[in-house]
């Protein structure tokens, strides 16, 4: 199919499924600064929602190709740094005397700005990393066993992200054993994630193909994560 989504009708659902990547993306930088604990494993608050972004960055990639969702990562991109900004600034804003949760605010929120910079560095690397695997492994079997490149991409997208992230936002504040029990728990738990989720891709995957008519292939594609 052809990529070159400008000379295409604008498809009806991209919009939404794009921006609920987003959406859930920065819901996760707000909630990543809490560890929690199940048993042996640790991990950041986000785990509870980030694996749903790669569950819809396979299915904006199967369906409407690379182009669109090197789009739609660079626009979760720009989203991430005026977080992390805006998060900075009012941080250093002057609390009103009648406000007395200043300290509160930047032990938690605080070390959110980092840890968005390790999520933007470890989600560009990951997502780039899973949509590429995603789409070639189309190509390498003519669109058949949906399951096996969504698997196969989320093994080595999930891989660089939780390794980039963990490394990237806890080094120096957590022990570094913790910090590989962080990585290892969020990886496996990313990855098993998937594949349970996997129904629901089919499911979603086959209606979004119905209704938008669409099923890319990305034959003539530029991979360069590098254009918008």
């Amino acid at each position: 199919m052809n990529n070159n989504f400008s000379t295409e009708r604008e498809p009806q659902y991209f919009d939404i499924a794009s921006s609920l990547f987003v959406a859930v993306y920065l819901i996760a930088q707000v909630t990543s600064s809490k560890l929690f604990a199940l048993g042996p494993f640790q991990f950041p608050g986000a785990i509870v929602i980030f694996p749903i972004s790669y569950i819809f960055g396979d299915i904006l990639t199967e369906v409407y190709g690379y182009a669109r969702m090197r789009r739609t990562i660079w626009i979760g991109f720009f989203a991430a740094v005026v977080l992390s900004l805006v998060l900075l600034i009012v941080q250093y804003l002057p609390p009103a005397p009648s406000w007395p949760h200043q300290k509160a605010y930047e032990e938690i929120l605080g070390l959110v700005p980092r840890l968005v910079v390790a999520s933007i560095v470890a989600y560009w690397m990951g997502e780039f990393a899973n949509s590429y695997v995603m789409s070639k492994m189309k190509l390498l079997t003519k669109g058949r066993h949906l399951w096996a490149r969504t698997m196969g991409s989320t093994i080595i997208g999930q891989g660089v992200d939780s390794l980039v992230f963990a490394t990237g936002g806890f080094v120096g504040v957590v022990p570094l054993e913790v910090v590989f029990r962080i990585v290892g728990s969020i990886y496996l738990f990313k990855v098993l994630y998937e594949a349970v989720a996997t129904p629901v891709t089919y499911v979603i995957v086959g209606f979004l193909k119905r209704a938008e008519g669409l099923d890319a292939y990305d034959y003539k594609t530029d991979f360069s994560p590098f254009r918008f």
